[in-house]
């Protein structure tokens, strides 16, 4: 069984005993988040949402928060000597998705 839940504004596709990773969560690790905005539950019949599935919710638990690989941004102006790097690593939130219910 799947399904598609919205989590801060980014839809996920997410099954029963597999890990996720979605931007920063305001949670403590060990804790337990209820996500109620699923889009689509899918297994043997699919049920679609118009634009949620009703009584359709999202179990997970937060693993730990890290950060992502750094991105690096490089600025530069040809010709006038101006160059500028920059780095930048996402505040990342790791789950493990524990029930759907649909």
């Amino acid at each position: 069984m799947y399904a598609i839940v919205e989590i801060a504004g980014r839809q996920y596709r997410v099954e029963e005993n597999k890990h996720l990773v979605v931007n920063r969560l305001q949670a403590e690790a060990g804790s337990t988040i209820e996500f109620s905005k699923v889009l689509l539950v899918g297994g043997e019949k699919i049920k679609v949402g118009a634009p949620t599935v009703a009584g359709a919710s999202v179990t997970a638990t937060v693993k730990e928060h890290g950060k992502g690989d750094k991105v690096l941004v490089f600025k530069k102006k040809r010709r006038k000597g101006y160059q500028k790097m920059n780095g930048f690593r996402h505040y990342l939130t790791l789950l493990k998705i524990e029930s759907i219910k649909s």
